[in-house]
């Protein structure tokens, strides 16, 4: 019988990979920014023009390859994409280590 473990609630967590925290933040980012794409009916070639990038580079955004893809080229995008990007610092409630999230 095998053994089932909850998630966290992050994979890389999970699959125990070094800054999991920050692998689900461009990870979050890459879905809203496919999404948006997406939504707005365009092509991969049409998104590159606005995000200023090539074609495969969208193709690898849209795939989630998260190498070579910053949290602050992310936000970029996103700003090239019409969108606010918000950076909230407040101070966590526990002990614990702070996290960062996207939300």
């Amino acid at each position: 019988m095998a053994t089932i473990t909850e998630s966290s609630g992050n994979v890389f967590e999970d699959l125990g990979l070094p800054n999991a925290d920050v692998l689900q933040v461009k990870s979050d980012l890459m879905h809203l920014i496919s999404s948006i794409i997406d939504k707005r009916k365009l092509t991969q070639s049409e998104a590159a023009e606005i995000l200023k990038i090539s074609q495969p580079k969208v193709s690898a955004l849209f795939n989630h390859r998260i190498t070579g893809f910053s949290i602050e080229r992310l936000a970029k995008f996103l700003n090239a994409l019409n969108q606010d990007v918000k950076i909230v610092v407040r101070p966590r409630r526990s002990a614990a280590r702070g996290r960062l999230a996207v939300g």
